[in-house]
């Protein structure tokens, strides 16, 4: 099969972002976590090489403003996305949309649940419409008189439309009104966007990978986040710092369990909670969903990711490919089977 990889590296959105804002970027021009979202070269070698051994022929393209112009050149017979982009909050649809106006298959979410699943706001009220149990949160834009007395704390805000954990600081948890309003000033400086003030659940957290359409979605080994192993000053949440900072692959923290130690009425819990945002979500393919307990014990959806991060080196601490792992699938193995899930959905052989 010729398959086109598109897909999003830091190198590449330094580029986009710097032809947009600036003619020469150092390094203290760029928030922290700016190109947090872009895979490394050597992510994008991986999974080339990966289908490439399975017999495929492959074509990758950066996803840039050349992105569609390659696209309608190569025809290929399915594109396999792991774009994000960078701008704006329909950024992740943007290869999806392309794909359909060209009427290429493509792997993964559609360009609306994409977008809604960026936006942290819209996809929480398609989960409560469900009944699908999530933290109560409240949505404030920029010079929004602020909801005295009706928040809860503690509360953790986060920007409205970005993944990866940006916006998601170790500093991210407001214990009252005061320390609240600065958390919200900082994130309205420096991501331009409105927040959610999201109740801040006392229980455990968990992430989950799935993969598969409709009814037919198999749920992979439950990872459990053990946020005892972080440093001591740190929250008990996976913050930018817990992912990028503190966790690297020459000292990697150990604060993954997989398959995770739970009662198997929870993992029922869990899994039941999970499938259902993956249905009311549409979503496809994959996706992971990041699940935390409240005070009672029950299953809360905290964020759906269907564009799922998949660094190939097990050290890094990338959950999706680290729960396939547990499952027994290699990398490639991972990934090739993500490619037949879809080529299926489309009737592809």
């Amino acid at each position: 099969m010729k398959i086109a990889v598109t897909y999003s590296t830091k190198k590449g959105l330094g580029k986009e972002y710097t032809k947009r804002f600036v003619s020469d970027l150092d390094d203290e021009d760029i928030p922290p976590d700016l190109f947090a979202e872009g895979d490394s070269l050597r992510t994008i070698h991986s999974i080339i090489n990966s289908f490439k051994e399975n017999g495929h022929e492959v074509v990758g393209f950066e996803s840039d403003d050349s992105v569609m112009r390659r696209l309608e050149k190569a025809r290929p017979q399915l594109v396999f996305n792991v774009a994000e982009g960078l701008f704006g909050d329909m950024r992740e649809s943007y290869v999806p949309l392309m794909c359909e106006r060209l009427g290429l298959p493509y792997t993964g979410s559609g360009p609306l649940t994409l977008a809604i699943c960026l936006n942290k706001a819209r996809s929480k009220e398609i989960l409560s419409y469900y009944g699908v149990p999530n933290p109560r949160f409240w949505m404030i834009f920029p010079d929004q008189e602020f909801p005295e007395n009706s928040i809860s704390f503690p509360s953790i805000v986060k920007p409205i439309s970005e993944g990866s954990s940006k916006g998601i600081f170790n500093n991210s948890v407001a214990q009252d009104y005061e320390s609240l309003r600065r958390i919200v000033r900082d994130n309205f400086d420096k991501y331009q966007q409105p927040v959610i003030v999201e109740e801040f659940l006392p229980g455990r957290e968990f992430t989950v990978a799935l993969w598969g359409n409709g009814y037919e979605v198999d749920v992979l080994p439950i990872i459990s986040v053990n946020f005892s192993h972080l440093p001591k000053e740190a929250q008990a949440i996976y913050s930018y710092e817990a992912k990028w900072v503190w966790d690297t692959p020459e000292k990697p923290l150990d604060i993954f369990e997989c398959p995770a130690k739970i009662s198997s009425e929870l993992r029922a819990s869990i899994e039941k909670t999970v499938k259902r945002a993956y249905q009311v979500l549409n979503i496809r393919d994959w996706c992971r969903i990041d699940v935390r307990l409240d005070a009672d014990g029950v299953p809360n959806v905290l964020e759906l990711n269907p564009l799922p991060g998949i660094l190939p080196d097990p050290r890094e601490n990338s959950c999706f490919p680290k729960a396939a792992r547990t499952a027994g699938y290699s990398y490639s193995q991972m990934l090739n089977r993500v490619l037949d899930i879809s080529a299926a959905r489309y009737g592809i052989r």
